[in-house]
């Protein structure tokens, strides 16, 4: 959810005349949000970690002299559909991977320092209500 959307969430509980059928159906449809989201996070974090035990498997083997030390971080890729397939699809990669790296650095460089004083709120994309 964006911040305008919590926003007007909070606009919608707070505001007296709401009846109370509907703030019981926004809380239904917050909870089963909240609990899609818990979801998600546990399947990206199982991911992570299948992801990270590959490399680092990947790493061990070839710090052993292994015939393929790849293998692991192979099969990984290959179980979530991410292995290139195609030369195009490696020079893509490739180019992602140095554009990121580029951003990276410049990131780490110098962090821009957020402006002080009284927060502008601007209103960005169309009108968005709660009620039917």
């Amino acid at each position: 959810m964006t911040r305008s959307e919590f926003d007007d969430i909070r606009a919608f509980l707070a505001d007296e005349a709401t009846p109370s059928e509907d703030l019981l159906r926004v809380a239904r449809t917050l909870i089963d949000d909240l609990e899609h989201a818990r979801m998600r996070e546990a399947v990206l974090r199982a991911r992570y970690l299948h992801l990270l035990t590959a490399a680092r498997a990947s790493v061990a083997a070839e710090s052993v002299d292994a015939p393929d030390p790849l293998m692991f971080l192979k099969r990984e890729l290959d179980e979530q559909g991410q292995l290139p397939e195609d030369d195009e699809a490696v020079q893509r990669i490739l180019s992602d991977a140095r554009a990121s790296s580029a951003l990276l650095a410049a990131m780490e460089e110098g962090v821009p320092q957020r402006p002080r004083g009284m927060r502008l709120r601007r209103c960005i994309g169309t009108h968005r209500t709660l009620r039917k």
